[in-house]
């Protein structure tokens, strides 16, 4: 016998066991979900959530990003940096600004600052503001506003 087979730590244990079943057992009843609401006639899972997707209207609150600024000394402010960017007509920034204990007017403040500076550079803005470990601020340039033109196209196709 090796040194590995003799330890409590060798092997497989009964946890990796207990973990395997726990996921068959997951995937049995998330595959069984579609069968019990084609059978029982109901739904189970979330009305106004499938009645969104049903209708196209559900859509991610925030897109996942295109480009990130964030502020630094002797960098390119936020106007320089928007010009920089391909100009979109889907483009949103959104401003995410965190604070610590206390701190929430100041990030208001610098969260404000930027999004009227991105807001003259006639950029659509969002802000999140956050609780957090630590002061940050940083802004998210992602396409996911809906333009009209685009959404009259897509319902023809």
């Amino acid at each position: 016998m090796t040194a590995a087979a003799n330890s409590p730590r060798g092997g497989h244990g009964w946890q990796l066991i207990l973990a395997d079943l726990a996921l068959i057992l997951f995937l049995l009843t998330l595959s069984a979900l579609p069968a019990a609401e084609a059978t029982g006639g109901q739904r189970l899972a979330d009305t106004e959530a499938r009645e969104k997707e049903a209708t196209g209207a559900l859509q991610q609150e925030v897109a996942p990003a295109q480009a990130l600024f964030r502020p630094v000394q002797d960098g390119p402010s936020l106007a320089m940096w928007l010009a920089a960017q391909a100009p979109d007509p889907r483009a949103t920034l959104t401003i995410f600004a965190s604070h610590t204990a206390g701190g929430e007017t100041a990030a208001w403040a610098r969260a404000e600052a930027l999004a009227a500076e991105a807001r003259a550079s006639g950029t659509r803005v969002r802000t999140i503001i956050t609780a957090g470990a630590e002061e940050d601020i940083y802004a998210s340039l992602a396409y996911d506003a809906v333009v009209a033109d685009n959404a009259e196209d897509r319902r023809k196709t």
